[in-house]
């Protein structure tokens, strides 16, 4: 049972923090692509557009990150009958 539960919570944790972490991912690699070809090297440059796009992001689906922890957090407490 314990490790079915630890098992949820870290597929939870994926899905909840894919979202994030993927723009972070796709916006940096553009952004390096954009400084080589440039030869722009300023590291604000990489740290603001992550911060707009993953703040973006969590305006776009910070609902349903929030509703999906709240489920599997419910679903957990209402079978703490059955692990006892």
């Amino acid at each position: 049972d314990v490790l079915q539960i630890l098992t949820d919570a870290m597929w939870v944790a994926a899905r909840v923090s894919a979202p994030i972490l993927l723009t972070a991912i796709v916006v940096g690699v553009l952004v390096g692509l954009i400084q080589s070809v440039t030869q722009i090297q300023e590291q604000t440059l990489t740290f603001v557009p992550k911060f707009m796009a993953v703040g973006l992001v969590l305006v776009i689906t910070g609902s349903w990150m929030l509703r999906t922890l709240v489920d599997f957090t419910q679903e957990l407490i209402a079978r703490v009958p059955e692990y006892l």
